[in-house]
């Protein structure tokens, strides 16, 4: 009699890829804001950030408030900017504004996050996009945050894939951020940052190395501090940060 051993080989994922793996089987929408209606609120404010784990550049936030109808944008594939292409985001972004009830940006540059941290430089541009909105809201949807704000507020984890609000400021504020990538790439040329957008990728690494940092790079973020003779500040960004909010494109691995 023979014998068949049946071996099952299991492939070997990152972290960031595990976790955009099972960010795609969460459904984004109107859940959250209708919810909030029902409880009276009217101008619900979904607040979110990009860049957040770049090592260059700012980290910038939006802060969205919507129409109390958002079937259009569901129905459009309105989710977390991450799990969309730069076309989708482009076209999202385009009609987010013409129907946005009001709509902010704000950033936080590279110096103020190497002086306060990147948490806290963080919850500085959201808070800066929510008082920079023409309405004032009634509610904040925010995703995994709470801010210094006196305004009601829900903080939703992974909310950016299950809150049509928020998702709508991810996708405002990370158009906004590659725009200014791009523009920055040819006054800091060399460093690749229309492609990476000023993220820990292994091409923007090497010319880290190469090149040394610029002024607009995060001095307190280990992969600029390993190649900065001058850094002097302690910092650690774990490699789930680095890739936090930043898209894998069609056929490129990262890890």
């Amino acid at each position: 009699m023979a014998f068949v051993a049946s071996i099952r080989i299991s492939k070997t994922v990152t972290a960031a890829t595990a976790k955009q793996r099972m960010l795609k089987q969460l459904v984004c929408s109107d859940a959250p804001e209708q919810a909030l209606r029902y409880h009276g609120y009217r101008s619900i404010a979904g607040v979110d950030e990009v860049g957040r784990g770049a090592l260059f550049g700012p980290v910038v936030a939006a802060a969205v408030i919507l129409p109390e109808r958002l079937s259009g944008l569901a129905k459009a594939g309105l989710t977390d900017s991450k799990q969309l292409t730069q076309e989708q985001r482009e076209q999202l972004n385009k009609r987010i504004r013409r129907l946005a009830i009001a709509v902010c940006i704000a950033e936080v540059d590279a110096a103020t996050i190497d002086r306060v941290n990147i948490y806290q430089a963080t919850r500085m541009a959201m808070l800066a996009a929510v008082q920079g909105l023409e309405i004032a809201p009634d509610h904040l949807l925010i995703d995994a945050m709470r801010l210094d704000h006196p305004c009601k507020q829900t903080k939703l984890i992974y909310g950016d894939s299950l809150s049509l609000s928020i998702a709508a400021a991810s996708v405002v504020a990370k158009v906004y951020r590659d725009a200014l990538m791009r523009d920055l790439d040819l006054v800091h040329p060399g460093y690749g940052l229309a492609s990476h957008k000023g993220y820990g990728t292994p091409e923007h690494r090497r010319a880290l190395a190469e090149r040394g940092p610029c002024d607009l790079h995060r001095r307190t973020f280990a992969p600029v501090r390993a190649v900065d003779p001058d850094a002097v500040v302690e910092a650690q960004v774990t490699e789930e940060l680095l890739f936090d909010d930043f898209e894998l494109e069609e056929g490129k691995k990262w890890d």
